[in-house]
This record gives structure tokens, sequence and C-alpha cells, in this order.
């Protein structure tokens, strides 16, 4: 669990930068860039409701 809470941290901050590239400088790559890494936040976030609900059962 706990290296899919650093996955999670990692893909964070890349999204953060990207996010902040295309809305201060209108960088229309790093806009793709952060919606790749949003959606891969998306799974990482499932994948860890997974694990934390299987954690709460024991």
């Amino acid at each position: 669990m706990k290296e899919l809470v650093e996955k999670i941290n990692a893909e964070f901050e890349i999204f953060k930068t990207d996010a902040g590239l295309q809305v201060e400088k209108g960088n229309k790559a790093a806009g793709t860039r952060a919606r790749k890494s949003a959606l891969e936040l998306s799974k990482l976030f499932k994948d860890f409701r997974k694990v934390s609900v299987e954690e709460a059962k024991k």
C-alpha cells in the first residue's frame, strides 16, 4: 500500500507541473500530458480504494 501511495504522489506532482504549464503559459503539449496523468491518477485511485477496503476488512 505504501508503494501505491508513493506512485500516486509522484503522478500527482507530474500532473501539477503539466497542468500549471498549461494554465500559466498556454502550453498545449503540457495539457495533453496533464490529461494523461489524470487518467493514470484515476486508475491509481481505484487501485488504492480496492487495497484500502481489503486492509480495513482485516
